[in-house]
């Protein structure tokens, strides 16, 4: 498992796949049949070939950081777990409406230019309210 941005840095390929729109809903929409994705029109995967990758935000682990993960509709792999800023972390799970119970929270616009910047990774999209 990748532990540091400076390691996941230089995987130049996982990096270029990183979907910055993907949340831990939406994968579950797409990728997992008990999803809700079959009531929202295309955005579902059609085959246990497609995967994404994208970070998701565990609120219990210290020290705060974002977890890379690659899911599919077979499985779900941890590639990397990076530590961030605890105050993005913490405006990531305050803007996402921290519910007791979830535990797992998608990142906001900051902790993203915040990755992508530390990545040297494109841009992320803005996020359109």
């Amino acid at each position: 498992m990748i532990t540091t941005i400076e390691e996941l840095k230089t995987k130049r390929e996982l990096v270029n796949k990183i979907d910055w729109t993907m949340t831990p809903e939406k994968a579950i929409d797409m990728y997992l049949e008990w999803g809700a994705g079959w009531s929202r029109g295309n955005e579902f995967a059609r085959s246990g070939d497609e995967d994404s990758i994208y970070f998701v935000i565990y609120d219990w682990e210290e020290p705060p950081g974002v977890t890379l993960i690659r899911r599919n509709s077979k499985e779900v792999e941890e590639i990397a777990k990076i530590e961030v800023p605890r105050e993005l972390v913490e405006s990531s799970i305050e803007e996402a409406g921290r519910r007791p119970g979830v535990g797992v929270y998608p990142l906001n616009q900051a902790l993203k230019e915040w990755l992508s910047n530390a990545l040297d990774a494109p841009s992320p999209p803005v996020e359109k309210d």
